[in-house]
């Protein structure tokens, strides 16, 4: 059985970008001593929108950073990001074909990412899936990152006025996620979680109603 619709993270679950954003932040981090490791960069920083990754950086390192340098860093992250990308990203197994299965069972389908706009729209062309999502939210649209539950409560919202024929209140949601950050997130908007093993070991993920090793088991409607 499927969901009434379903609302996809973006890095981890779709892409596996987040070695491309830990090696952005420390070419930018580090020449002023505050690199940290991969495993920090998982245990501390995954889940966080660049802004918040930053404030994390320089609150840990006891640095203050004012607004205009904060936006001029996340700029210049997203430049070094962009440049890495344009030579191609691979999707996890799996996904592609399960945007464009839940597409043809007539599904909305939205994105809720902590990473900004102009990191997913062009991997959303790369691959040829952006036009199978009726609203993408991305850091750009709110206040809070994950675990902040406004992304989610943002794109559950969109889908519920442009689909009224279809979707209401009482509609089962589906996100799936990948961080303990983003489900307690996709929870706080009242959503179902459907969390996939690619970042995070299953014992870390336990508050999702289930949890995959990979999309390929959500084939064929085995959802609910």
């Amino acid at each position: 059985m499927y969901p009434a619709a379903v609302i996809f993270d973006f890095d981890g679950v779709i892409v596996d970008t987040e070695p491309i954003h830990y090696q952005a932040f420390q070419t930018i981090l580090e020449p002023q001593g505050m690199g940290y490791s991969w495993q920090e960069y998982i245990d501390k920083y995954m889940g966080f929108d660049d802004r918040d990754a930053f404030r994390e950086a320089f609150q840990t390192a006891g640095k203050e950073v004012s607004q205009d340098v904060l936006q001029l860093l996340i700029n210049r992250k997203a430049a070094i990001f962009e440049e890495v990308v344009k030579q191609g990203v691979t999707p996890y197994p799996g996904v592609i074909e399960l945007i464009q299965e839940l597409a043809d069972q007539g599904i909305p389908l939205a994105i809720s990412s902590g990473a900004l706009r102009s990191d997913i729209m062009p991997i959303l062309e790369q691959l040829k899936i952006k036009d199978f999502f009726t609203h993408i939210v991305t850091a750009d649209d709110v206040p809070q990152s994950k675990p902040d539950p406004a992304s989610y409560i943002g794109a559950r919202d969109k889908l519920l006025y442009s689909y009224p024929d279809q979707l209401d209140s009482s509609s089962v949601i589906y996100a799936i996620e990948d961080t303990p950050a983003g489900i307690q997130s996709a929870k706080g908007a009242g959503l179902k979680v459907i969390a996939v093993s690619n970042s995070y070991p299953a014992s870390k993920l336990q508050q999702a109603n289930s949890i995959v090793q990979s999309l390929t088991q959500l084939s064929g409607g085995n959802w609910i």
